[in-house]
């Protein structure tokens, strides 16, 4: 009997995560040089934080290369930041085999078709609200948020809340 989706959570170890459509909502603002702006949501920065501070392993595995993106995920603590990925499934096995991850103590979250064969790899495949059919429809589960609105901050803090690790983190250090 296949596992549910609530059982996985007190398996997950690792973290691993698309930027457009999951940490952003999938809007590019472009700047009169060509340069494209996108916005995070703080709270998810805040549970990334969280969560590498609480022990988790926490990978970025996108697309697109921005820069700036890379900075603000390098300031929260994340190192394992691999953008412009053409092949996200050979990025996510050289990462799982380089730090000896079991792939189904992976949460990923992703949004769009590129993201589609590496979370058929995973323990716990998930998604945002918005995200689109065929990703919602391979989904263990979906987040009733939106990408880039705070749905990475709700999978996070629900791994840490049933492993007992959410309200450990509140211990006066981290104000």
């Amino acid at each position: 009997m296949a596992k549910s989706y609530k059982e996985i959570l007190n398996d997950i170890t690792t973290f691993v995560l698309d930027i457009d459509g999951v940490l952003t909502d999938s809007s590019v603002h472009v700047s009169p040089t060509g340069e494209m702006l996108r916005i995070m949501n703080i709270r998810d920065g805040f549970a990334m934080k969280a969560a590498i501070e609480s022990g988790y392993n926490l990978c970025i595995i996108s697309g697109g290369s921005n820069e700036g993106v890379r900075i603000r995920l390098q300031n929260l603590g994340i190192n394992d930041i691999h953008l412009g990925s053409s092949d996200k499934v050979k990025t996510f096995k050289t990462y799982t085999d380089l730090y000896k991850i079991n792939p189904e103590h992976v949460l990923y979250m992703g949004d769009d078709i590129p993201d589609y064969h590496v979370m058929q790899l995973v323990g716990l495949p998930t998604c945002p609200q918005d995200a689109v059919a065929e990703i919602k429809g391979i989904s263990k589960y979906i987040s009733h948020i939106k990408g880039g609105k705070g749905a990475v901050r709700e999978v996070i803090e629900q791994v840490m809340k049933v492993q007992g690790k959410w309200t450990v983190y509140f211990d006066g250090k981290h104000d």
